[in-house]
């Protein structure tokens, strides 16, 4: 319990500490600008922490790593997240291309008659293409090239904007590894669901057993004139309750395997699971390191981090577009009103050029909105970061206390459930000499099976206690 206390007083200690030197970053408003650190991450290489042991080597149990396998390849959740990653990748190959010159190539070829009375008919009718050869009627033309247009990234805007896509794209992969680590701790708690409610039938199964057998003698006792039909009774309504419980409980075990079934991504269908004694299964020990160890290993506080920085530069971007933009745009290729003219150099020959710049004037409402929506978001992302650290350390914290307590209330149930299975045969036999009432053999049974049954739930919860734990300190997706 001390050495739990140390742990726990050492982390609360540490996360105060990496909050004021480099953990949680200091907000700085000025003039919708927020300043923050480049860089959040402290590693930490001379402590150790289990989150950075691959949950195939913290899983031990060959039935749970094989449902982890196959969901970490079938779950539907899972996968369509995995689209959502290559979309963000694809993103950062449609920003890059917004910055690098647009060349391509054109072909055409058109059809004139212009009027008589007009300007380019009588430049047509007065003037010959060559010496004695005058205008055809109606007039052709054929064209090729290359055309290309760029706009010049002067203010970085263009850059800004890929480099937003890369954060983007990374945080989408951090927020892949979270839901891998979500996903790895659901199934491994539901697995360890399904085995406690196994004992629990078992238990409840062999709990019957011992009150059929207290029933045959009560109605032999009951035939002897010892006891009365009331007795009897109450007996058989015992069993039948009891009964009846395990109908509730197969209900349960199915919903559990079929839960296991969904996030697995296949049809319902039987659970293969251990068959080892519950109660013989011994919660593992987690190494937690060091506070800064949840910044490295977290994919969470990964994805806020990242994106903030995707937010602070939006803020550029959007700056940006206070400022001229300029554009350059070039031409070159072969034009001539017959075919046989048409790679005629340099008579068939053009090229253009062009430069322009344009810078907003009027009505500059839209740029202004945006600008102030970025910088709204950027103090949001900020303040989302803070409270994913804060609620990483929350649940650090919570798990470990949890796992102490449960261990001690463990302990205490144990004790208690020796105590009453002792009571459950001392009561029959005070019963069977007529030094006991029946109820007092009933509650014993009823007692036996109540401290039976919470002491499997308490074994549960320290098995979830620690995976919970594993999950909190970032572990799981590796």
């Amino acid at each position: 319990m001390m050495r739990q206390n140390k742990i726990i007083q050492s982390l609360v200690t540490g996360s105060l500490f990496l909050a004021i030197s480099c953990g949680i970053p200091k907000v700085t408003i000025k003039e919708n600008q927020v300043n923050v650190p480049s860089s959040y991450v402290t590693n930490s290489k001379e402590t150790s922490t289990d989150a950075k042991i691959k949950w195939k080597t913290f899983f031990d149990d060959p039935n749970l790593q094989k449902l982890i396998d196959s969901a970490l390849v079938n779950n539907k959740e899972l996968n369509i997240l995995m689209q959502k990653v290559a979309m963000s990748q694809n993103e950062i190959q449609a920003k890059t291309g917004e910055y690098l010159p647009s060349v391509g190539f054109g072909a055409g070829a058109d059809l004139d008659k212009v009027g008589k009375y007009t300007r380019n008919g009588a430049v047509e009718e007065n003037l010959n293409i060559r010496e004695e050869e005058k205008f055809p009627e109606p007039l052709t033309n054929y064209k090729f090239g290359l055309y290309s247009t760029w706009e010049l990234d002067v203010w970085k805007k263009l850059r800004n904007a890929k480099k937003v896509a890369v954060m983007e794209f990374m945080a989408s992969q951090e927020g892949k590894n979270y839901l891998v680590t979500n996903l790895v701790a659901e199934i491994s708690s539901s697995y360890y669901e399904l085995i406690a409610l196994d004992s629990q039938l078992k238990n409840l199964e062999q709990n019957i057993d011992i009150q059929k057998n207290a029933l045959d003698i009560v109605k032999l006792l009951k035939e002897s004139a010892r006891t009365t039909q009331l007795a009897v009774k109450r007996f058989e309504a015992e069993v039948q309750k009891n009964q009846s419980e395990i109908y509730n409980l197969k209900q349960d075990i199915i919903e559990t395997e079929n839960k296991i079934n969904f996030l697995v991504g296949r049809i319902p269908q039987p659970i293969v699971r251990s068959t080892v004694n519950f109660l013989q299964m011994e919660p593992k020990m987690v190494q937690t390191g060091l506070p800064s160890d949840l910044l490295e290993n977290r994919p969470d506080i990964k994805q806020a981090q990242l994106e903030m920085e995707a937010a602070k530069l939006n803020i550029k971007v959007a700056k940006a577009n206070f400022y001229p933009s300029f554009g350059l745009k070039a031409g070159v290729g072969y034009e001539a009103f017959n075919p046989k003219f048409l790679l005629s150099s340099p008579s068939s020959l053009l090229y253009n050029l062009a430069g322009d710049a344009i810078m907003p004037l009027v009505n500059r409402n839209g740029i202004k909105a945006a600008y102030k929506n970025a910088s709204a978001k950027q103090i949001q992302t900020v303040y989302e970061y803070e409270q994913t650290i804060l609620n990483a350390y929350t649940e650090v914290v919570n798990q470990m206390s949890k796992i102490d307590n449960l261990q001690q209330s463990f302990k205490l149930k144990r004790d208690q459930v020796d105590a009453l299975n002792e009571s459950i045969s001392i009561a029959n036999q005070l019963f069977q000499s007529a030094r006991a009432d029946y109820m007092e053999v009933l509650l014993t049974q009823r007692d036996a099976l109540e401290a039976k049954t919470a002491l499997i739930e308490t074994r549960k919860n320290q098995m979830l206690a620690v995976i919970n734990l594993y999950k909190a300190l970032g572990g799981g997706w590796n």
